[in-house]
Parts: structure tokens; sequence; C-alpha cells
């Protein structure tokens, strides 16, 4: 079992996002539109990467 240690994992951030690009990373699909799930994932990727200089991406798997 692997297990990610996360420097200041509990600190909290804010991302702004759309009602529609929250429910696409909750998993809802709105067919015909899936840039609405790739904007959100790039909103989301953006503040890790200001927040944590980081050598490579956390997989999404492991935090869980």
């Amino acid at each position: 079992m692997n297990t990610v240690k996360i420097p200041q994992g509990d600190s909290k951030v804010t991302i702004e996002l759309t009602v529609k690009e929250l429910m696409a990373l909750a998993g809802i699909r709105f067919h015909g539109n899936h840039r609405l799930e790739i904007e959100a994932r790039r909103k989301l990727n953006h503040v890790l990467s200001e927040t944590y200089e980081l050598e490579q991406p956390i997989p999404y798997q492991m935090l869980n």
C-alpha cells in the first residue's frame, strides 16, 4: 500500500468554479460539452501548481 504525504495537506484553498464545472467534476456528464470538465480540471491543476512546486503531478486515484 502506497502512502502519499502532502505537506500542509489540510490547508484550505479557494477555487472559483461554475456550477456546471463542479457538477462535471462530481461525475455528471454533459454530452457534447466535455470542455466543462477539462476547464474545471485545468483550474484545479493551476491552483495546485501555485500552491506547491510539484516535481510530478499527484495521481488523483491516490487522493481518495
